[in-house]
């Protein structure tokens, strides 16, 4: 046998890297689930701000359609009754205490049982009622309304 004849050895080139552009068509696809769920999030989180919108237009054009304040307080009582039916179906027919507790019922300080709340009990057939008690109740009555007009 004869020595083979000197073999020309070259070094081992590296590929050239693929272009990032164009994307394969999985990033196509991921990219298009991305902006499928930021669209969605998107969509729901308007709709649920335009929802709570119109609820406390709702509620704030009720209550100041009423000429006095116990009339408000009166106005204030029906939608939160209205509300509650929502959240349990014989909660309208609550009076009294029984219904200021139904009120405070998740919240960790009673704000109904305590505070201007109590006016929801009475206040609708005083003669007089002091104008600040139904602001501060107007507070706390549209917080409620709208929690429970979401349920």
């Amino acid at each position: 046998m004869t020595a083979p004849a000197q073999i020309a050895l070259r070094d081992i080139h590296q590929a050239t890297a693929p272009a990032w552009w164009p994307p394969a068509p999985g990033w196509w696809v991921v990219a298009a689930v991305v902006v499928a769920i930021a669209a969605a999030v998107w969509i729901l989180r308007r709709r649920k701000i335009r929802q709570v919108r119109e609820l406390e237009a709702m509620f704030d054009n009720t209550v100041d359609a009423a000429q006095t304040p116990a009339a408000q307080v009166r106005a204030m009582s029906e939608l939160l009754r209205r509300a509650a039916r929502r959240k349990q179906g014989d909660a309208d027919t609550y009076d009294g205490e029984t219904w200021l507790r139904f009120l405070d019922s998740g919240y960790k300080v009673p704000v109904f049982e305590t505070d201007a709340g109590r006016m929801l009990v009475d206040g609708a057939f005083r003669p007089e009622v002091n104008a600040d008690d139904v602001r501060a109740l107007r507070d706390v009555a549209r917080t409620r309304f709208i929690e429970w007009m979401q349920q």
